[in-house]
């Protein structure tokens, strides 16, 4: 028998947190409510035209994203890479990193951390 107690949840709109950071042009959603206790932490973000992530230090650990609408540019380290629409990233959080979006129009991004870091 399993001594784990099996847990699913499903969440909708009405669970998510939501943060706009007005100075840089984003919007997060975290839309798992509390996920600082699991080994993933997703956030849905918005970035406007000009916009970008906070900068996030070297960390342990993974990060994954989804690009669902407009293109971004991943920046690690001193690289950087454009990513398009309908693309996905995933990179060891060893480095400095964020998102920027230096294209004319609003781009959304399904990002996923582990361990939680949002």
């Amino acid at each position: 028998t399993d001594d784990i107690e099996e847990e699913a949840y499903v969440f909708t709109q009405d669970d998510f947190y939501i943060k706009n950071d007005e100075q840089l042009k984003h919007r997060i959603d975290w839309i798992v409510p509390n996920a600082q206790k699991y080994e993933m932490e997703p956030i849905i973000i918005e970035i406007q035209p000009g916009g970008k992530s906070i900068q996030d230090k070297p960390h342990n650990g993974e990060e994954f994203g989804y690009v669902l609408k407009g293109t971004i540019i991943l920046r690690i380290g001193t690289k950087k890479y454009t990513v398009t629409e309908g693309s996905t990233f995933y990179y060891y959080a060893n480095k400095y990193h964020y998102l920027e979006n230096i294209s004319e129009e609003k781009a959304v991004v399904l990002w996923v951390s582990t361990p939680p870091m949002f």
